[in-house]
This record gives structure tokens, C-alpha cells and sequence, in this order.
């Protein structure tokens, strides 16, 4: 079964549609979404296994200039 991840994005706010454009083009990325709130990005991760999900995090998201911080959400069912 797929596992399906949110993660909560805190960008700098000069980079924040650049940052939405290059999440809006990863691999496993189903929603990308600018919000109001505490975050400013939302990102529907969705992956085979939960090691994907973490390759994803550490190799591709984190590393996106203008990234500050991240806090990621696994769904336990649906």
C-alpha cells in the first residue's frame, strides 16, 4: 500500500514561488499548495514504501533553496 506524507514547509518569503515551482516538479509530489498560517507551503507526498518518502525529504526537499524549515505529517490511514 502507498504511503502518503505531508510535509509543512517554511520558506523565505523572497523564494517562496520559486519554491513552489521546483516542488511542484518532484518526483512523488501530488499537491502543491501556498497557505497562510505558520507554514507557507503545503506538499502531498504520496510513495510506495516509507523510505521513499524519507529519500524525498532529505535528498530533494531540504536541499531547495529557500527552504528554512520542514515538519512532515505520515498518514496512518485513509
Amino acid at each position: 500500500m502507498a504511503v502518503k506524507a505531508y510535509v509543512l514547509v517554511t520558506a523565505d518569503t523572497a523564494k517562496t514561488k520559486e519554491v513552489l515551482a521546483k516542488l511542484g516538479k518532484l518526483k512523488g509530489v501530488k499537491e502543491v499548495s501556498e497557505v497562510m498560517g505558520p507554514y507557507d507551503i503545503v506538499v502531498e507526498l504520496v510513495a510506495e514504501e516509507f523510505d521513499q518518502i524519507t529519500d524525498i525529504l532529505r535528498k530533494e526537499i531540504r536541499p531547495i533553496d529557500g527552504i528554512r524549515n520542514t515538519l512532515t505529517c505520515v498518514a496512518m490511514r485513509r
